[in-house]
């Protein structure tokens, strides 16, 4: 077996784990999940889970990969305790299941970079989504996103994830950063603003159970936990560096991220007619921004950008996701990079198929890994961190941390307690939602 690869710096994995943090479940879902879900009430229990629950749960998955040496389920043999690799394995499979659904949409910004230059969404912004969120155009646009999803991962961890996303996320700060400087400059941008950074605490006391679950389910997809993202990418780090720095500088950054996407969509949102219709789920996102940029002076060129934007963070996070099984079976079965990348990249594709026949087949991917996967994952994973691995976990962490051993004694009893009772009910009510969905017929 060939050498296994490493980041050549530190900052290259810096910059691949905020990729994977920072894509469309910043961009893209994070504004819409904030219109649905109260506006800045949703932001401030969001921003809560982040850091209180995130943050912690990250390092988590640092120090499981960085311990092991090796892909999400390996790591947990090569610890001593194989009997736990099945909690790397539902990563994988979480991971597999979420980029089934994940390239659909990558898709469909593929389609609207399309229609921004041609001007073909602008006559009627839904009619234009009805033709390209179904049937052959989005099958084939599904296809080429996972094309250009497996010729990256392909190419290895170095000359290919490092890489790509050492200039995709240079790319989409500085982007996004002229986007929300042009936005502050519409008409109704301080509505947006204040819709957007006005929370009503009020609002928040009467939905707190109903805002927790998508709050907490937005803080781990945007953050990449759950898939055993953090334990493939931090397997490949060098040994004296800060884990709590590192995980620091990514929360950080990709809060940063999903807080500018903010700026720039609600001004928009607000200056062609409010986000009232902004919160209906997957389509009436791109629904909803396509009809603003169609009514906005130099719309075409504005929606270019802010759809290459997501392509950057889309493409960002679907490599992480195929990491995690590639690296699984070509380390476990010897295959090469580039045939793994290809079998499980056609694979995946297909299973998310069905996806493109319909929102309503996405709608239920997307609460499935949501509010049922990525809950259960973290929660395997703190339990086995704080509980069992206990001692192996702490002495990770403090490898190369200047934090000190009263940071990691108060970071192992929040992992053994808190972490696991916030996740416990988020599951419960994330699941109660999931079954009345099934029940009364929502999804299909």
């Amino acid at each position: 077996m060939s050498e296994r690869e490493t980041w050549t710096s530190r900052i290259g994995f810096i910059f691949a784990a905020v990729g994977s943090a920072v894509g469309l479940g910043n961009i893209w879902s994070f504004p819409f999940q904030t219109a649905a879900n109260g506006g800045a009430a949703f932001l401030v229990v969001y921003l809560l889970a982040v850091f209180l629950i995130g943050f912690p749960t990250m390092m988590v998955e640092f120090v499981i990969g960085r311990r092991g040496e090796r892909n999400p389920v390996a790591a947990f043999e090569k610890i001593g305790y194989g009997n736990w690799s099945f909690a790397g394995g539902l990563g994988v499979f979480s991971s597999l299941v979420t980029l089934s659904f994940y390239s659909v949409v990558g898709g469909w910004v593929l389609s609207y970079i399309v229609g921004s230059a041609t001007g073909a969404y602008f006559g009627d912004a839904g009619a234009y989504f009805g033709s390209i969120a179904s049937g052959p155009t989005a099958i084939a646009a599904h296809a080429v996103f996972m094309l250009i999803t497996i010729g990256i991962v392909a190419s290895g961890v170095t000359d290919g994830i490092e890489r790509a996303t050492t200039f995709m996320i240079p790319a989409i700060l500085v982007l996004l950063v002229g986007l929300a400087a042009w936005a502050t400059t519409l008409e109704g941008a301080t509505a947006g603003y204040a819709f957007y950074l006005s929370p009503d605490f009020g609002v928040i006391a009467d939905n707190f159970w109903s805002i927790v679950p998508p709050a907490m389910g937005q803080a781990f997809f945007t953050l990449s936990l759950g898939f055993s993202v953090m334990i493939a990418y931090s397997s490949y780090l060098g040994r004296d560096d800060s884990l709590p720095a590192d995980g620091g500088a990514i929360v950080v950054v990709n809060t940063f991220v999903a807080l500018l996407a903010g700026f720039v969509v609600f001004p928009i949102l607000f200056a062609t007619g409010g986000a009232g219709g902004a919160g209906g789920g997957a389509g009436t996102a791109f629904v909803a921004l396509a009809g603003a940029f169609g009514n906005l002076p130099a719309g075409g060129i504005i929606g270019f950008v802010f759809f290459a934007v997501l392509l950057f963070a889309a493409l960002s996070s679907s490599i992480s996701l195929l990491e995690v099984p590639v690296s699984y079976i070509s380390e476990n079965y010897g295959y090469s990079r580039a045939t793994t990348a290809v079998a499980m990249g056609a694979t995946i594709a297909l299973v998310g198929v069905p996806a493109t026949f319909g929102t309503s087949w996405l709608g239920f991917y997307n609460d499935v890994v949501f509010k049922f996967l990525l809950p259960v994952a973290v929660l395997l994973l703190a339990v086995f961190v704080g509980w069992v691995a206990d001692t192996e976990a702490v002495d990770e962490l403090g490898r190369g941390s200047t934090f000190g051993e009263s940071f990691t004694t108060a970071w192992l009893w929040w992992v053994r307690v808190v972490v696991p009772f916030a996740v416990i009910v988020t599951l419960y009510l994330g699941i109660t939602a999931l079954y009345e969905g099934i029940t009364t017929g929502a999804y299909f």
